[in-house]
């Protein structure tokens, strides 16, 4: 059987990046059972209440919702687990200082394989404002309504 090149997303967090105002972003991998790679195989994970953090020099995935896998037997794995981060300890220790800062928190971006093996996209985010949020749609909202326009112009002008 080859092995898997490229990348395959399975699960992609949309809200993050409009509820957190994202300063960082890491690749982690992630320790997992033969049921979670499975099931994550299918396509199936949420990170929509999913956090990141580090205790004892070590950093772990909480609240990320893997449903069981619907083929496996009594050893299935539980659906919000901690699971740990495979990172190298400087990467740890640099995260650990931005975080210390105030804050600041540790966000799942994505779940996907990299040549066959689990990543995760970890980001060192802010919690953005209401006010930040509405002028952040408003923004792309008039890039958007621009856009439009000089199309709509160069489509006349033809």
């Amino acid at each position: 059987m080859p092995k898997e090149r490229g990348q395959k997303v399975v699960a992609t967090n949309r809200r993050a990046r409009h509820d957190y105002l994202i300063e960082d972003t890491y690749e982690a991998g992630l320790v997992l059972t033969g049921t979670e790679v499975k099931s994550l195989r299918e396509g199936r994970a949420s990170l929509v209440d999913g956090y990141a953090f580090i205790d004892g020099g070590e950093m772990w995935l909480d609240a990320v919702h893997i449903p069981e896998y619907t083929e496996g037997t009594w050893n299935n794995h539980a659906p919000r687990r901690k699971r740990k981060l495979l990172l190298h300890k400087q990467e740890i220790i640099k995260i650990s200082h931005r975080t210390a800062q105030g804050g600041y928190t540790l966000i799942p971006l994505q779940i996907y394989f990299s040549d066959g093996r689990a990543k995760v996209e970890l980001a060192v985010a802010k919690g953005k404002r209401e006010y930040d949020k509405r002028q952040t749609l408003r923004e792309k909202q008039d890039k958007r309504e621009a856009d439009r326009a000089i199309a709509t112009r160069q489509r006349v002008g033809e």
